[in-house]
C-alpha cells in the first residue's frame, strides 16, 4: 500500500527526458552545492546564476537554502524569499517551455508576478528567469557562436531555434549587467548535425559540442565560483575539444572534480558515452584537485594535478596515476607508432569487393565481411599489402559496464591482404611469429589498461595507443612478464586486473 503522505518531486520524475540536454535529480544538485562554501548560503549578497535552466531546479535548491541560512538576518520570511528571489537568484532559460518550467518550480507559478507566485515584488511575468529567442550567426553554413550546422538548424518561429542565449553573445555580462558570485548549472551538452563531420571544425561523430562554450563564456563573466555537469568526455576525446582540454588540465583554480565513468550511477537510465563529471572551480584558489571517482559503487579520492607530467590529456582513474608514472617514466618507443591513421588502405567501410578470386586479387578485410580488389585499387600504403600485418577494430565498445575488453580482439592479416577503414593497421613486420607476439601482447590486461587510459569512446585511433610501450616482440608477452617488468605492485595489479577482463585470441 502507498503511503497516503507521500508526495513525490516531479523534478525528480523528469531527471532523464533526454541525453543531450539531461535534466538533473534534485540529489545531484544539492551534491553538486555541497561543493561550495555553505556560508555562501548565510550572505544576504550572493548571486547566483543558472545559465541554462531547463526545470530550475538548481535555482530551487539555492532559493531553500538561503531561506534557511538568512532567517537570522531577514526574520520575516516573505520579505526573505522577496529579497532572496528578486535580488540573489536568476536564470537563463534554453527555451520557452523551461523558462515556463523554471518560474513554476522556483515561484510556484509560471508567471512570475502572478496571483500565485511566492514571491510579491516582481513587476513583470518573467521575473529574474529570462528567455529570449535568439538566431544563429550563419557563415558558411555554421553558426559563429556554437558550430550549428544551417541546413538543420535554420527554422522558421514555430520551432525552437537552439541558439542559446548565454553563449550567442560576445558580451554575456550585458545579459543581467551585474556580477555573479556563483555560476551553477547543467548545459546542454550538443547539436545534432546533420552535416558531414568534415563540414565544421566543432563537429564530430554526427554532433557538435557546445557544453564547453558554457563553461568558457561563465569563465568570462569571472564568477567567484563555477560548478557545472559535463560530460567526461573531454578528458580524452575529440579534436574539438583539445584546446578547452588543455585549458582545463592547466587551470589549478579548478579545486574538486566528481567523476563518473558510468553515466548512470549519476543520471539513472541515461547512457552517456564516456561518463560525466561536475567541478567546483575558485577564481580566487589556487592548488591541487580533489578528485573523486565514483563507479560500480566505489568511491576512488586522491588529492593531485589534473596534468601529469608527459600527458596531455587527464588520466581518470586515482589508481591509474601510478601505474602511469611506473610504465611511461623512461619510454621512449610508444606503440602508437606502430597504428596506422584511419582508412589504411584508402578503403570506405561500406566498400565491398568481388565475392570471388580472380588472377592477381588481394584480400579485402571489411566489416563483417572478407572480398577481393585489385592491387590498383589500392590507394595507399600499396607497400603494406605483402607484409604481415595485424588489424585491429577502429572502435569498439564504450557503453558497457566494468571490467571492460576496451578494444576488439586483434587478428593476424596475410600477404596479399588489405582491410576498409573498419580496422587499422598494426605493423607491418616481417613474419607471422612477430604478429603473434603482438598479437599476445594487446591480448593483455596490461596492453588494454594503457589503452584504457586515452579511450572515452568508441573510437579507437591510433591516439589511444600513445601510453603503451614497445616491447620486445621476438618473444610473446603475459600480464605476468608485464608487471614483474613495470615492477608494479600488489594493490596496482589488482586495480588493473579489476578494470579489465580477459581476452581471447583466435587460434594463431
Amino acid at each position: 500500500m502507498l503511503n497516503n503522505n507521500y508526495n513525490p518531486d516531479v523534478l525528480s520524475c523528469i531527471a532523464n527526458l533526454s541525453s543531450d540536454e539531461v535534466f538533473t535529480p534534485p540529489e545531484l544538485v544539492n551534491q553538486m552545492l555541497d561543493l561550495l562554501p555553505q556560508e555562501l548560503f548565510q550572505d544576504k549578497s550572493t548571486t547566483f546564476l543558472d545559465p541554462a535552466c531547463k526545470s530550475g531546479v538548481f535555482l530551487r535548491e539555492i532559493a531553500k537554502r538561503l531561506d534557511i541560512g538568512l532567517e537570522n538576518q531577514i526574520p520575516n520570511r516573505q520579505k526573505r524569499i522577496d529579497h532572496i528571489f528578486t535580488k540573489q537568484l536568476f536564470g537563463l532559460a534554453i527555451t520557452q517551455l523551461t523558462s515556463l518550467l523554471s518560474r513554476r518550480s522556483l515561484y510556484c507559478s509560471k508567471h512570475a508576478n502572478g496571483k500565485y507566485s511566492v514571491c510579491s515584488k516582481f513587476k513583470n511575468e518573467n521575473g529574474n528567469i529570462h528567455y529570449t529567442r535568439k538566431k544563429h550567426t550563419w557563415q558558411n553554413g555554421r553558426c559563429l557562436f556554437c558550430g550549428a550546422n544551417e541546413q538543420g538548424y535554420e527554422r522558421g518561429d514555430e520551432l525552437e531555434s537552439h541558439a542559446y542565449s548565454f553563449i550567442h553573445t560576445e558580451n554575456p555580462e550585458d545579459l543581467f549587467k551585474m556580477k555573479f558570485d556563483v555560476i551553477i548549472g547543467n548545459p546542454p551538452y550538443q547539436l545534432s548535425d546533420g552535416g558531414d563531420s568534415n563540414q565544421g571544425v566543432r563537429t564530430r561523430g554526427g554532433a557538435t559540442p557546445i557544453y564547453d562554450l558554457f563553461v568558457r563564456q561563465a569563465k568570462k563573466l569571472n564568477p567567484r565560483y563555477l560548478v557545472m555537469i559535463i560530460p567526461s568526455r573531454w578528458f580524452s576525446g575529440g579534436r574539438v575539444l583539445d584546446s578547452f582540454r588543455d585549458e582545463m588540465i592547466n587551470d589549478d583554480r579548478i579545486r574538486n572534480l566528481v567523476d563518473f565513468p558510468v553515466s548512470s550511477e549519476c543520471f539513472p537510465g541515461v547512457e552517456i558515452k564516456g561518463g560525466v563529471c561536475y567541478f567546483l572551480w575558485c577564481r580566487d584558489e589556487h592548488g591541487t584537485c580533489n578528485v573523486n571517482t565514483l563507479f560500480n559503487g566505489q568511491i576512488s579520492k586522491l588529492s593531485r594535478s589534473l596534468k601529469e607530467d608527459g600527458s596531455d590529456i587527464f588520466i581518470r582513474y586515482n589508481g591509474a596515476v601510478s601505474i602511469y608514472r611506473k610504465v611511461l617514466r623512461d619510454v621512449e618507443s610508444r606503440f602508437s607508432s606502430l597504428v596506422s591513421t584511419q582508412r589504411p588502405f584508402g578503403f570506405r567501410t561500406y566498400h565491398v569487393g568481388e565475392k570471388e578470386y580472380k588472377n592477381g586479387a588481394i584480400v579485402l578485410y571489411g566489416n563483417k565481411s572478407i572480398s577481393y580488389v585489385q592491387r590498383s585499387e589500392v590507394t595507399q600504403n600499396a607497400n603494406w599489402v605483402d607484409c604481415h600485418k595485424v588489424l585491429i577494430s577502429m572502435a569498439y565498445g564504450a557503453g558497457e559496464s566494468f571490467p571492460h575488453q576496451i578494444i576488439n580482439v586483434p587478428f593476424y592479416a596475410e600477404p596479399n591482404s588489405c582491410c576498409t577503414e573498419t580496422y587499422l593497421v598494426v605493423g607491418p613486420f616481417n613474419s607471422r611469429s612477430i604478429c603473434n607476439s603482438v598479437m599476445s601482447y594487446m591480448a593483455t590486461k596490461f596492453f588494454r589498461f594503457m589503452v584504457l587510459l586515452r579511450k572515452s569512446t568508441q573510437h579507437a585511433a591510433q591516439g589511444v595507443y600513445s601510453f603503451v610501450p614497445i616491447q620486445d616482440f621476438s618473444e610473446p608477452w603475459t600480464d605476468e612478464k608485464l608487471y614483474k617488468k613495470y615492477d608494479l605492485n600488489q594493490e596496482e595489479i589488482e586495480f588493473i586486473e579489476s578494470m579489465i577482463r580477459p581476452m581471447e585470441l583466435a587460434d594463431a
